[in-house]
């Protein structure tokens, strides 16, 4: 009974983390007051009424295996593997978002833990929610050692939907604070979000409590700021608030009364002196005088994550005065940039432009990078802390951090990882400022890097409006929720009208639900989960399907992003395998997306709809997952490798026959003469959260006979060489001749090979190598003139393979070709070149690369 109540009460709290976006993510349900004196003997202990946390640890490992680890009366401790199966490692996968076991490992393979081996011959069943159903020794009952620590390797498929493990979050009792906000008192401010002024109130039984002042001190401020999505903190102007209470005081002490004929006070007089009480000093000072203050005093060290981490002293149920001489705690806070609504501002906040985040799906959540000298690199996470990611979020113009993750939990990075063990305390500006430990090989991997999820302040007023009527969350009458003259909340409805489109795409967009297409919405039906399906738009109160002519991974990408399903897996054009038992006509065509649109409403398509398939069969679907690859090109590997070679034709047909040569080829004197060729390797690394494999099956690959390999996409890479205004003077591109892990970081193991018709495809922490010395790993450039060039290389340029991150598939470098020798400078990851750059590069002070080799060197 108590563990049913306890899910319950998590489920409670999961909810109001995803309904109310400015509150703490991921916190611990709070205990009722009521609860059963005795719990029923079970096979298995609780640790607590708090969700079990539980890691992965060790070295080497990959994401998603590694020594077992549980967090237990706040301290964490591993698992003995006496008895230990694989119905354990079920368990243990599931908790921590993947789909199931693969494997189990005993003897310390992971290394050994340390502290405390919290449980010992443990035995599942397998169908558990948590290990703590599991029966056991019970809790620190052992007579192992670490050397028995067991281990567990999960498939590397995640549970849809689900929360993200390796996640640090704030350790506190909700009991004492459950929820801040700020009220405005001011009435303008309750029309502008964010709120960024106002009352601080903290949820308290079915209502709001305020905070008395008295003590209140700016590093209390601080602390709900960031709580809040604010990073720095303002100074009040307290004796407006003093002077709005005294003044609403003195009203209420003399109150204006109507006086009868005789002299009395009429009862109709006495009614209206208690009921008029409207203004905003009034009801403030009437809050106080009704003991409305939950929190006497507040004494945070301004290093806090959340308010209820902070020393407090609560006042007493029975008090008469919970906060004589003082008035409810008031703050004000300074958004960041992406948040400021007054643009007049004259000294606008500037955020940090040596770190970022990258791999987020979400606005305030990313892998941390940070660069030094001209390149990015990553933070190990050893010792990574809620107050160091929340140095991270505050320099990049959030608030505080709700998580610190770890584990590459947003993606593996690329390159070096600059720091080790960074240790902030909370005050400080900037990350760079923290004590940290230089990196040696030895200490961390890309499989460590740290992330963050940022708090972010509260934009929308999705609570306001609600969709009522409809057949699913996603359509439905419009209600807005107003407050009448009387003051009372109610909801109503909007007139039609001249509603339209731009009206459409703001109340979705409001509500959370994506983008309104047409004025309508989009969804996906039909699949065997809520990730997959047919698309279907609706044109007025009617569903139609989308043609799937053209339909490729930009428009499924779009797709994804609209419905808040992450990313897309696969464009599927042909549907006839899906549930067709509700089958809608055809109502849209010719749709084309860039890839980068929020919704299928700011794409192209079609005025009336012209598809030569307009069969059911032949409509547009979507395949959507959470993870995604991310391909990213070494950089500094072409600087180093590039060169020139004049080649015989005699060595060129199998090139010829894959294109590979400028048009001029064709009108060589074959097998006479040569071509000019610019070659280099490129190294391409996959550093997303999910494998990197070909749109194609394998019974669609292309044989070529000529270099005897499958090609498994038509267009892996395109190389082509720059004027200064971006015009191409010489083209190349390369077919996948065989997408394999060449080789992979250390403690990941390769998944794909190209011998004997093996599967294709670059596993998640390894790299596929085109040396320069192998047919059409070049750029034609015998017609190009001696003069300034780009060199362009772009990855997947077709957007075949959905990718989390398609802004960093593109390399240049800058580029001096004298007719004879080549010079490259400056290469980089991205689409712009800096001022900076240029001006380096009109001095030539890039590095001669070899000179022309003669073809017994190669």
């Amino acid at each position: 009974m108590e563990k049913s109540r306890r899910r319950e009460k998590l489920a409670v709290s999961l909810l109001f983390g995803l309904l109310l976006p400015c509150c703490l993510a991921q916190t611990t349900p709070s205990n009722t007051a009521t609860r059963t004196p005795t719990r029923t003997p079970t096979p298995s202990p609780s640790p607590q009424t708090e969700r079990l946390r539980v890691r992965l640890s060790g070295y080497p490992r990959k994401h998603n295996e590694g020594r077992v680890e549980l967090f237990y009366k706040g301290e964490w401790g591993t698992i003995c593997d006496d008895d230990f199966a694989i119905a354990n490692a079920n368990v243990l996968c599931r908790q921590l978002g993947f789909v199931e076991a693969t494997g189990w490992t005993h003897s310390a393979k992971y290394g050994k833990g340390q502290g405390k081996i919290w449980l010992d011959n443990v035995q599942c069943n397998g169908g558990e929610r948590s290990i703590d159903s599991c029966k056991s020794r019970g809790w620190g009952n052992s007579d192992c050692t670490h050397d028995e620590d067991a281990g567990v390797v999960c498939k590397d498929e995640r549970i849809p939907g689900f929360v993200e493990s390796n996640v640090i979050d704030a350790q506190v009792d909700e009991k004492q604070i459950e929820e801040v906000r700020l009220r405005p008192v001011v009435t303008t401010a309750r029309k502008k979000l964010p709120i960024t002024e106002g009352v601080v109130e903290v949820k308290y039984k079915d209502g709001w409590a305020q905070i008395c002042d008295l003590r209140w001190t700016i590093k209390n401020t601080h602390v709900v700021c960031g709580m809040l999505g604010f990073p720095h903190e303002r100074k009040v102007n307290k004796n407006f608030y003093k002077r709005l209470t005294k003044r609403a005081a003195e009203k209420v002490s003399r109150p204006k009364v109507n006086v009868s004929a005789g002299g009395r006070q009429t009862p109709k007089a006495k009614a209206n002196s208690k009921t008029k009480q409207s203004s905003p000093g009034k009801r403030l000072y009437l809050e106080r005088q009704k003991n409305h203050f939950h929190v006497h005093s507040v004494a945070c060290a301004g290093t806090e994550i959340h308010l209820a981490a902070c020393p407090l002293q609560f006042s007493k149920p029975n008090a008469t005065s919970s906060c004589e001489g003082g008035m409810p705690a008031v703050v004000s806070c300074m958004p960041g940039p992406l948040f400021i609504q007054n643009k007049g501002l004259k000294k606008k906040p500037k955020i940090s432009n040596n770190v970022r985040l990258k791999g987020g799906a979400k606005l305030g959540e990313g892998r941390v990078e940070v660069l030094k000298g001209n390149e990015w690199g990553t933070v190990c996470d050893d010792r990574w802390s809620l107050q160091s990611a929340s140095v991270v979020c505050r320099e990049l113009g959030f608030g505080s951090a709700k998580e610190a993750l770890t584990g590459a939990r947003m993606g593996q990075g690329i390159g070096p990882i600059y720091m080790n063990e960074v240790k902030c305390v909370g005050q400080e500006r900037s990350i760079w400022n923290c004590p940290f430990k230089n990196i040696t090989s030895e200490d961390c991997q890309h499989v460590e890097d740290a992330a963050v999820r940022c708090n972010v302040p509260y934009m929308g007023v999705e609570h306001s409006i609600r969709l009522a009527g409809g057949r699913t969350r996603y359509e439905g009458r419009l209600e807005v929720l107003s407050l009448d003259s009387n003051g009372t909340l109610s909801w109503g409805l909007i007139c039609g009208e001249t509603w339209n489109t731009r009206e459409a795409m703001v109340a979705c967009r409001q509500l959370g639900l994506g983008y309104a297409n047409q004025g309508v919405q989009i969804r996906i039906v039909g699949g065997r989960t809520t990730y997959e399906g047919r698309v279907e738009v609706q044109v007025g109160s009617k569903w139609g399907t989308v043609c799937s002519a053209g339909w490729t991974t930009k428009e499924a990408m779009v797709v994804c992003r609209q419905l808040g399903l992450g990313y897309s897996m696969h464009a599927i054009t042909e549907t006839w395998y899906w549930d067709s038992s509700n089958v809608t006509e055809m109502i849209m065509s010719g749709v084309k997306c860039t890839g980068n649109e929020m919704s299928l409403s700011q794409c192209q398509h079609h005025k009336t709809v012209s598809c030569q398939k307009a069969a059911a069969k032949f409509a547009a679907g979507v395949i959507c997952s959470d993870t995604a690859s991310d391909l990213v090109l070494n950089a500094s590997l072409v600087q180093q490798t590039v060169y020139i070679e004049d080649r015989p034709l005699h060595m060129l047909y199998c090139a010829a026959e894959e294109d590979c040569l400028s048009k001029t080829a064709a009108q060589a004197n074959w097998p006479y003469g040569h071509r000019r060729l610019l070659r280099f390797s490129s190294q391409i690394h996959n550093i997303g959260r999910a494998d990197f494999k070909p749109k194609a099956g394998r019974h669609s690959w292309v044989w070529h006979a000529c270099h005897g390999h499958y090609h498994s996409m038509d267009i892996f890479t395109h190389y082509d060489l720059l004027s200064g205004n971006g015009t191409k003077v010489a083209e190349g591109h390369k077919a996948s001749f065989c997408l394999e892990d060449t080789d992979c970081q250390e403690g990941v193991s390769k998944r794909y090979e190209c011998a004997n018709f093996g599967n294709q495809g670059i596993t998640v922490g390894c790299w596929d190598l085109y040396r320069h010395d192998i047919d059409c790993q070049w750029i034609d450039i015998t017609d190009v003139k001696p003069g300034n060039y780009i060199l362009q290389i772009v990855i997947n340029p077709n957007y075949e393979v959905a990718e989390s991150d398609f802004t960093n598939n593109c390399m240049k470098c800058n580029c001096k070709y004298d007719g004879h020798r080549i010079w490259l400078h400056n290469c980089h990851i991205g689409d712009a070149f800096s001022e900076e750059a240029e001006r380096r590069f009109e001095k030539y002070p890039g590095q001669l690369n070899n000179q022309i080799p003669s073809i017994n060197q190669q």
